[in-house]
């Protein structure tokens, strides 16, 4: 358990969040049950303002959420228990912070070169870049709106379906 959080929290510089916000995502992923934040702050060993800074981050990006038990007025603390659904939370956690707001930035920087005097090969590039990003985001709306069996389905074919595609590989 206790390799699993410190790589888990490496891993976190990695995927742009802290070491503290990873161990903290980590420990309550392995943990059976609900945890306060005291207990989270006493068994990672880090300060409980920590504790609760980290907590709020992952209640934003919704891989956290808080509960309430019955003759405890402190909060208990709760991952995603699904590997598959937490992976599909970050996925569209990332669209959403990344992805789209570079779509909305491209958009907005080719109307402006088409009109500044950029040169055509550059507006070109900005068209092609934009085109591109939005055909992969196309596909990933369509995808994700397939029923989780499908999805896993897919992904348990994996590379076998290149054997069917023009191009792919007719051994595997």
């Amino acid at each position: 358990m206790q390799d699993f959080i410190l790589h888990w929290g490496e891993m976190g510089a990695k995927w742009g969040t802290n070491r503290s916000v990873a161990q903290i995502h980590a420990l309550l992923h392995l943990s059976d049950r609900p945890l306060p934040a005291d207990e989270i702050a006493e068994t990672l060993g880090i300060a409980r303002s920590n504790v609760s800074t980290g907590l709020k981050e992952l209640q934003t990006w919704k891989l956290v959420s808080v509960e309430r038990q019955l003759g405890d007025r402190r909060d208990h603390f709760t991952s995603i228990r699904d590997m598959f659904d937490l992976a599909l939370v970050v996925i569209e956690g990332r669209r959403e912070r990344e992805y789209a707001p570079t779509l909305a930035a491209l958009e907005r920087v080719l109307v402006e070169a088409r009109d500044d005097g950029t040169p055509k090969e550059n507006v070109a590039r900005i068209e092609g870049t934009l085109e591109t990003m939005r055909l992969f985001d196309r596909w990933y709306a369509d995808v994700a709106r397939l029923p989780r069996a499908v999805h896993l389905g897919a992904l348990k074919l994996g590379a076998k379906i290149t054997r069917f595609l023009p191009g792919g590989s007719k051994s595997t």
